[in-house]
């Protein structure tokens, strides 16, 4: 290999280093800031259960370490949702250099969107998916069952529902991207939205624990974005393909 095509990619590797140390550093000084305040962000993730539970039962730990360990890594997960916007923008920065005109005026708007649309699936499970589900929960327990849920198998719990609603309300950005793209059109997914229903609850049963409780909750809301992304994309339609070869001839 010539020296010459090496210095390209030491030039990346070194930009890559750069933005992935200003990700992890972005995390760590979020971490450092709320770190002191991880018991009392456990206990605001585990208010929705603890609201709905019997008077006089309480989450336990049957680790022994869980109390120590559980809210640091909740505070590193959280640390890191914060830091989404953060890490979003680096990675734009490292490949905004390769990408076209066209690419890089929708590549903001679409982190901006992406990033509000995650926190606003997080913000629905907890504020709305959370409540009903763990008052159904706590409704249907058997008699003479107590409610004692450990601290660590509660975080994962919801950990994976904020997972998947944050992701499952991307799908408007899905949609956009599709129809930018040309892959597809707001006519033909018009057409497919009978399979597009049974999808969204083929999709909640995958992401979600398995209950059909919150499967439902997280399929509605599914569908319901995928009507607003098609309604949206149809600004989109053929837009990507179509800039590109204005850029190429712009270029020429």
């Amino acid at each position: 290999m010539d020296v010459q095509d090496t210095q390209p990619l030491i030039s990346h590797l070194i930009e890559l280093r750069k933005r992935l140390l200003y990700c992890i550093s972005s995390v760590l000084v979020i971490f450092l800031v709320l770190v002191y305040f991880s018991n009392d962000i456990y206990q605001l993730v585990a208010a929705p259960l603890i609201k709905q539970m019997p008077v006089g039962a309480s989450m336990i730990a049957t680790d022994v370490a869980s109390p120590f360990f559980t809210p640091i890594k909740l505070t590193i997960i959280v640390s890191i949702f914060l830091a989404v916007p953060v890490i979003l923008y680096q990675l734009w920065a490292f490949i905004a250099p390769a990408l076209y005109r066209h690419e890089r005026k929708l590549i903001m708007p679409l982190l901006f969107s992406s990033s509000l649309l995650f926190y606003i699936g997080v913000a629905f499970a907890y504020f709305i998916v959370f409540p009903l589900a763990f008052g159904f929960f706590a409704k249907t327990v058997p008699h003479g069952v107590q409610i004692a849920t450990d601290i660590s198998n509660y975080l994962d719990f919801v950990m994976a529902l904020f997972l998947a609603f944050g992701v499952a309300f991307e799908v408007p950005v899905a949609i956009v991207l599709l129809c930018w793209t040309g892959i597809t059109s707001p006519e033909d997914l018009r057409k497919k939205r009978p399979y597009m229903l049974v999808g969204a609850f083929v999709v909640g049963m995958l992401l979600t624990p398995p209950d059909v409780f919150s499967q439902t909750l997280l399929a509605i809301p599914m569908y319901c974005l995928f009507e607003v992304g098609v309604f949206f994309s149809r600004y989109y339609v053929g837009k990507g393909r179509w800039d590109k070869d204005n850029d190429q001839d712009t270029e020429s």
